[in-house]
């Protein structure tokens, strides 16, 4: 097999996990500090997406659509966590996946109400387009790996975040013991708005980065919402550092998979037999990838044991 192919489909899995990194800290942030199973998440992620196509075709910018799917998405994750996520907070798993599962369908029929049923696509403005040259002679598309230096960007600024701010002090105290940092003064609903609302935000700027190389439309949020979830299993409820492991693997696992399952499989069997199998075999590669974690590490590679 050609090593160029596999060194491309190695990057294609390193964007793909970047991408879903984005999707899963802001999940695994509010699933370990809030205990919240939020559904919902996946649609914040298209309200990143359609801000950011919507005010980049109304303006011709695409760097204020992309600011624009920031802001979006963490007011109207900071607005349904002030209306409806508050009130579940004591309530159990049940009911919080029932009251989630009502946003996913009041987003949707909300988005299509507004912009149709009709996919919106977006333009990239020149600087982003084209390809690079990297060692080796690959031709790669220069977007794509701008999605990869986002995703590595925002991996060491939530760390940061996390382990040297008074904010994330906060955050590591709420996921610890949350009766106690209230107990000491801290106002646990303004954290949990701002938690909340900054998970929303990486997710509404997956939604626009993965919206610039594929179509944006009603529903494109609850695929990626799954191999979100699949993420922070793997990874460990609450770790950035398990998001962002969990998800180049599930990346990693999932496109080198898909590329390179039919032609391996080719060489002991017919090439239409070898196709059909080696496609099935690849799309349950990641979920037989957190079988095993489960089974060696129930609490995920990077979570801490209850």
């Amino acid at each position: 097999m050609p090593v160029l192919l596999v060194a491309e489909q190695a990057l294609n899995g390193l964007q793909y996990g970047m991408m879903l990194f984005l999707m899963a800290a802001g999940l695994t942030l509010v699933f370990g500090v809030m205990g919240l199973i939020n559904l919902a998440h996946g649609s914040l992620y298209m309200v990143g997406a359609f801000a950011c196509a919507w005010i980049a075709a109304a303006t011709g910018w695409f760097w204020l659509g992309l600011l624009a799917s920031l802001i979006a998405a963490a007011a109207a994750g900071a607005l349904i966590e002030i209306l409806v996520i508050r009130r579940l907070y004591s309530r159990d798993h049940l009911d919080q996946v029932l009251a989630t599962f009502a946003l996913i369908l009041v987003f949707s029929e909300g988005t299509r109400w507004l912009f149709g049923s009709f996919p919106l696509y977006l333009s990239l403005p020149p600087a982003l387009t084209g390809a690079v040259t990297l060692p080796g002679g690959l031709q790669y598309p220069l977007f794509r790996l701008v999605i990869i230096l986002v995703g590595g960007a925002v991996a060491v600024g939530l760390w940061l975040m996390i382990t040297r701010t008074r904010l994330g002090i906060r955050i590591r105290a709420g996921e610890a013991d949350r009766e106690m940092i209230a107990a000491l003064g801290v106002d646990i609903s303004r954290l949990y708005t701002i938690v909340f609302a900054l998970g929303a935000a990486l997710a509404g700027l997956a939604g626009a980065l993965v919206g610039s190389i594929q179509s944006v439309q009603v529903g494109m949020g609850e695929p990626v919402l799954i191999l979100a979830f699949v993420t922070v299993v793997i990874g460990g409820i609450g770790s950035i550092k398990g998001a962002l492991i969990g998800a180049l693997l599930v990346g990693m696992t999932d496109t080198l998979g898909k590329a390179l399952l039919p032609g391996v499989l080719a060489r002991f069997m017919d090439a239409s037999s070898a196709n059909t199998i080696g496609a099935s075999l690849a799309s349950m590669l990641i979920y037989i990838l957190m079988a095993v974690v489960l089974i060696l590490r129930p609490q995920g590679l990077f979570g801490a044991r209850a």
